[in-house]
């Protein structure tokens, strides 16, 4: 996660908007790379100048918004039995898709708008979108709606916490312990749902 947040921040400091664009894009297609980083780093870099804040948000719900279409696509397209056989390529995770798969299952299209600001499952909610052959408009403003309050907070919170960023940085795997954490009740509260609808 170290080398990975290293990365990140070196492609956003050299690459700026387009770096912040891609990064996002390649997020959001369940390529599984931590938004949490991306959008704080590009946030810092507003701070420092370096990027103009809005773009910088404009960038990141751009890329979520392609991205997301992109999973979608391949949803729709291919299904389960694609991304079983191509899946490991992209570093795939079988738990997370199938969280995010039953999460749709409960709550259809409001899936796409309040999962994305869930960690982890946020990447893989388009794909059952897709699969379920949702309204291609409705995914679309969803995910728009549901993109601009996550990247624009997380923006918002490298930017302010710019001075203190190399402390920040510092303490970057305790953060990662605590989005951890976060995932794993989350995971945990679904299966315990899941489990009392079906003895229901």
């Amino acid at each position: 996660m170290h080398g990975l947040a290293l990365s990140l921040e070196h492609a956003i400091r050299h690459y700026g908007i387009a770096a912040v664009f891609l990064s996002m894009l390649l997020e959001s297609a369940c390529i599984p790379l931590p938004s949490e980083l991306i959008m704080t780093f590009a946030g810092f870099e507003a701070y420092q100048g370096n990027i103009g804040f809005t773009a910088a948000v404009f960038a990141g719900v751009a890329g979520n918004m392609v991205g997301s279409m992109l999973a979608y696509y391949v949803g729709s397209r291919g299904g389960r039995p694609l991304l079983r056989r191509y899946g490991k390529y992209i570093l795939f995770s079988e738990k997370h898709f199938t969280a995010a798969e039953r999460w749709f299952a409960r709550y259809g299209a409001w899936a796409v708008l309040i999962a994305r600001v869930l960690p982890a499952i946020r990447t893989f909610i388009s794909l059952p979108a897709g699969i379920a052959n949702m309204k291609w408009g409705k995914f679309l403003l969803y995910t728009t709606i549901g993109s601009i309050p996550w990247v624009y907070v997380l923006t918002l919170l490298g930017f302010q916490l710019g001075r203190h960023w190399e402390s920040i940085n510092a303490h970057s795997t305790t953060f990662t312990y605590i989005f951890a954490a976060l995932l794993v009740a989350a995971l945990l509260w679904f299966w315990t749902r899941n489990r009392q609808s079906s003895r229901q």
